[in-house]
């Protein structure tokens, strides 16, 4: 086994980021810290290291066990590290935009449209 792997090989490789241009790209812009320091693409991850990543708004803590570095599946990949990330937060339901009436509903009457102004906000 390697002594060490570079972070955005490792971090594709475990599945954190899709593409290893983007877990390069994170690196690059700020978005990845081993041990609470920024680090650039290329600084090597070892066992017992804690790696935060921010990938599509939320914040992935994992502990490193494994190092692999070519891509694996993802029970491989679960295995490679110890994930401390906080919850996620569950979406809330989407609401429909103000004053949207159904199709083929006709006109709206005088009422329905001092709602639909009084929605917007006019």
């Amino acid at each position: 086994m390697a002594k060490g792997v570079r972070v955005d090989v490792w971090l594709w490789s475990v599945r954190i980021y899709k593409t290893r241009s983007s877990a390069n790209s994170a690196c690059a812009a700020g978005n990845v810290r081993i041990d609470g320091a920024v680090v650039k693409p290329a600084k090597t991850v070892t066992p017992g290291q804690t790696v935060t990543a921010r990938t599509r708004g939320r914040v992935r803590i994992v502990e490193v066990v494994e190092l692999h570095a070519k891509r694996v599946g993802a029970e491989v990949a679960e295995a490679a590290y110890i994930d401390h990330s906080p919850p996620v937060e569950p979406r809330s339901p989407k609401v429909g935009p103000a004053g949207v009436r159904e199709a083929g509903s006709g006109r709206p009457t005088k009422r329905d449209r001092r709602q639909i102004d009084k929605l917007r906000g006019r």
